[in-house]
């Protein structure tokens, strides 16, 4: 399984840097989303620094559905899918290493929107090793989420409107958790995070599980 999963994140990677599609649409896409929250808000800093968290991980989120519609997009191209079950590679293999592709993805737009909100919000890092360890977290979760609900929707007619009808409401607990963590992230000593770091494992834990198990059988009925 693991071998497996490795080849299909080292495939999926690949061609993501041949095509740049990452690099030149989504993370654009991103950037801009963050941009236009902060004009809506105004040009207050102190408001602008105090919604910074909500700003980015509402980027984040909007955009791991068009990372995970590409992930899935890269599977229906040339019979992908076919050639996967006819090679007898696993089910929770291509889960494992397609959620790893994604992860990644995100963690770079994360880092892009990260320096943004510290660059042009105002948002201050004093606790270093929270923010990582919810983003990492909060990554995983997201991309667990998304490759599942990807390869449920890949049949179907509308699934571009689809994806993120049945995505978004979701990882609306990963989106909280994620931005009460990265609050208590800004100042030296506030509000308790455990709760909301243990949000984000289980969360993780739960649907990794799950696409582990049932990754196979959503292959199966598509």
């Amino acid at each position: 399984m693991l071998r497996d999963a490795w080849a299909v994140f080292a495939k999926d990677l690949r061609i993501e840097a041949k095509t740049r599609v990452g690099l030149w649409q989504v993370l654009p896409f991103a950037v801009i989303a963050l941009v236009t929250f902060a004009f809506a808000l105004g040009p207050g800093k102190s408001a602008l620094s105090a919604a910074a968290a909500g700003m980015c991980w509402v980027g984040v989120a909007f955009s791991s559905v068009l990372v995970v519609g590409r992930s899935q997009g890269i599977e229906r191209e040339h019979g992908v899918r076919t050639a996967q079950r006819l090679a007898g590679i696993d089910p929770a293999g291509v889960f494992l290493g397609k959620t790893g592709a994604v992860a990644v993805q995100l963690a770079v737009i994360e880092a892009v929107l990260g320096a943004g909100a510290v660059g042009l919000l105002g948002y201050h890092v004093h606790r270093l090793w929270l923010l990582l360890a919810a983003s990492v977290l909060a990554t995983i979760g997201l991309a667990a989420v998304g490759t599942i609900y990807g390869a449920l929707t890949g049949a179907a007619r509308a699934r571009e409107t689809l994806l993120p009808m049945l995505v978004l409401p979701i990882v609306i607990p990963v989106l909280i958790a994620g931005v009460r963590c990265w609050q208590a992230a800004s100042v030296a000593s506030g509000p308790r995070f455990g709760v909301w770091l243990s949000v984000l494992g289980a969360f993780a834990v739960i649907y990794v599980a799950a696409g582990v198990v049932l990754y196979g059988q959503i292959e199966e009925v598509q």
